[in-house]
Order: structure tokens, then sequence, then C-alpha cells
């Protein structure tokens, strides 16, 4: 079985380099495309969907439709080769905007659901 390295990086008990499951590096992967900001990297200037600039917009379902369009144009984009994306839901629950993922792994088929949290404090 293939091994990963944990995001974030991390030492296990061992003193060794933390390890994730395939299941966990594709999540890890989604996570990375959705919190990076575009600019944030400087050898990938457009790499990131910029999720966390919208925890502050102005809420309502306008932004909800777009932020779901943003999110599966990013991961299409970036992550189209390992995922296929199903569907996106979005939600703005106070000062949070709460992003559900549903995909299909293309190496195993599998269909999974994860949903990712950005709060405003970050």
């Amino acid at each position: 079985m293939a091994r990963y390295l944990a995001y974030p990086f991390a030492i296990d008990g061992r003193g060794r380099s933390a390890a994730a499951t395939p299941d966990e590096h594709v999540r890890d992967m989604i996570h990375q495309v959705l919190f990076t900001r575009p600019g944030e990297r400087v050898n990938r200037p457009d790499f990131g969907c910029g999720l966390l600039d919208l925890v502050f917009a102005a809420n309502g379902d306008v932004l909800a439709t777009a932020t779901a369009f943003l999110v599966q144009g990013s991961l299409k984009r970036w992550l189209g080769d390992v995922i296929d994306v199903v569907d996106v839901q979005v939600a703005a629950e106070e000062a949070s905007l709460v992003v559900t993922v549903v995909y299909v792994r293309r190496d195993t088929g599998d269909r999974i659901q994860d949903q990712f949290v950005a709060e405003g404090s970050l």
C-alpha cells in the first residue's frame, strides 16, 4: 500500500514523519486547494481557491452559489486527475462557510462526502 505524508506535516510516536492513508491524502489535497489563496504559492501563483477570502463577504444565496461554482472549478482544475467532483454544497453559518464536497476517487471508484469549514477567525 502506498504511503503518503500527513498534512500538515507532523512527527508520529516513533519519531518518523506521520503517514496518511490514501483517503486521508485525497482529503488533504482537497483541503490544500480550498484553503490556499491564489498568489500564496511562489512557483504556482494561480493555485488555490481563495475560500478564506469569502468568509466575510455578504452572506446569502448568491454568495453560496458563486462559492459552489468557484470550489467545483478549482477542484476540477487542480485535482481532476485524482477525483471526479459530483456535488458541492455551501452553507453560510454565522462567521463560517461550510463546504460539503461529494466526489468519486478515480483510482478506486469510491464515492466520498467530506465537509470543510472556513471560519472567520482563520
